[in-house]
C-alpha cells in the first residue's frame, strides 16, 4: 500500500485548518493538525512530516521564528516548509523566505494553487532521477548520495538548494537567467516569482562557505557557477 505524504498544518484558526485538512484528505494527503509552536514543536520532535503547511502568525513563537529554528537543526533542516500567511507585501515574503521557507502562500489562496505548491515542493525534495556525480574543482556533489562536498568536507543543503547547485554545476561557464533557473529547478511550479530565485541562491552561498565564490552574479543577466571564480 503506497505511503501518503505526510503534511503538518500549523494554524491557528480552526475552520482554516480543518478546509485545508479536509481538502489535503481528498487529495491523498495525510494531515495532522495543530494550532500554536508549541505543538508544532512537539510533532516535528515525535515525526518528521513530508512538508510543513506552516502560518505566519501564531500564539507564542511566529510561523517564521519556527521555520528559522529548524533550519538551524540538523535533523530538521531539510523538511520543505510553506508559509501561510495573509502578509502579501514583498518584504513580507522575502524575510519569510530569508528564515527558510521554501514557498509562500498569501491568504486568501485557492485550494487548487496549495495542491499545486506541496506538490512542487515535494518534488523538489525528491533526489535526482539520474544517479551521477558532477565535480567542479575541489566541490563534488553526488546525486545518488545527495551529499556535497568541498574539499573534502561535507556541506549541509536544503533540497531547493541542493537541486539549484546539481543543476548549476551541471551547467558550468554559463549565465543563467532567472526564469531559467525557475524553469529546469523548480519545474512547472509557476506561481514561484523570479525574486525568490536571488534568496535560494543568497542561501546556497551561505551554506557553501568558501566555495561560495563559485557562484558568480552577472548583473542584468543572472547567475554563473565558474571554478576559476573560486581559484582567483
Amino acid at each position: 500500500m503506497r505511503k501518503l505524504p505526510r503534511v503538518l498544518v500549523v494554524e491557528d484558526e480552526p475552520a482554516i485548518a480543518e478546509l485545508i485538512a479536509v481538502n489535503l484528505r481528498h487529495n491523498g494527503f495525510a494531515p495532522t493538525v495543530v494550532f500554536d509552536g508549541e505543538a508544532a514543536q512537539r510533532e516535528m520532535d515525535a515525526v518528521l512530516p513530508d512538508v510543513v503547511l506552516l502560518d505566519w502568525m501564531l500564539p507564542g513563537k511566529s510561523g517564521v521564528q519556527l521555520a528559522r529554528a529548524w533550519r538551524l537543526d540538523e535533523r530538521t533542516r531539510a523538511v520543505p516548509i510553506i508559509l501561510l500567511t495573509a502578509r502579501g507585501e514583498e518584504s513580507d515574503k522575502v524575510q519569510g523566505l530569508d528564515a527558510g521557507a521554501d514557498d509562500y502562500v498569501t491568504k486568501p489562496f485557492s485550494t487548487q494553487e496549495l495542491l499545486a505548491r506541496i506538490r512542487a515542493v515535494l518534488r523538489r525534495r525528491a533526489p535526482e532521477s539520474v544517479p551521477d556525480t558532477v565535480h567542479i574543482g575541489a566541490l563534488v556533489l553526488d546525486a545518488a548520495a545527495h551529499r556535497v562536498t568541498w574539499q573534502g568536507q561535507e556541506i549541509k543543503l536544503g533540497p531547493t538548494e541542493f537541486r539549484l547547485l546539481h543543476y548549476l554545476m551541471k551547467h558550468p561557464e554559463r549565465v543563467h537567467s532567472r526564469a531559467t533557473l525557475l524553469d529546469r529547478v523548480w519545474g512547472d511550479h509557476v506561481f514561484i516569482e523570479e525574486r525568490t530565485v536571488d534568496v535560494h541562491i543568497k542561501r546556497l552561498r551561505e551554506a557553501l562557505g568558501g566555495a561560495a565564490a563559485m557562484i558568480e552574479t552577472v548583473r542584468g543577466a543572472g547567475y554563473r557557477l565558474s571554478a576559476a571564480a573560486a581559484a582567483a
